[in-house]
């Protein structure tokens, strides 16, 4: 139950963050800051089903805590690598 708890402080500290960010920043609207804002919003979503996997994990196994956060670490690493790879092999092609 606490992990739970922590798990949505945790997030909805990282929500408020891009809010306070979003809103009190001088934002123009250019193509810079909309796509530092939507990676932002993708590796956030990546890290919150990797983490509840983690956690999920957790429970069933007898790793200390340093290993499974080590694992989720590396694990939002090599999502961040796919990602970044299938974006320069697949997308963002001049038109």
């Amino acid at each position: 139950m606490k992990k739970t708890i922590v798990s949505f402080i945790v997030s909805a500290l990282v929500l408020a963050s891009l809010a306070l960010w979003a809103l009190k920043g001088h934002l123009s609207g250019n193509t810079q800051e909309i796509l530092m804002a939507g990676i932002v919003l993708v590796l956030v979503g990546f890290a919150i089903y990797l983490w509840l996997f983690i956690m999920y994990v957790s429970d069933k196994t007898s790793l200390e805590a340093h290993s499974l956060v080590g694992g989720g670490i590396l694990g939002m690493a090599v999502i961040f690598l796919f990602c970044w790879l299938g974006v320069k092999t697949l997308g963002m092609k001049n038109v």
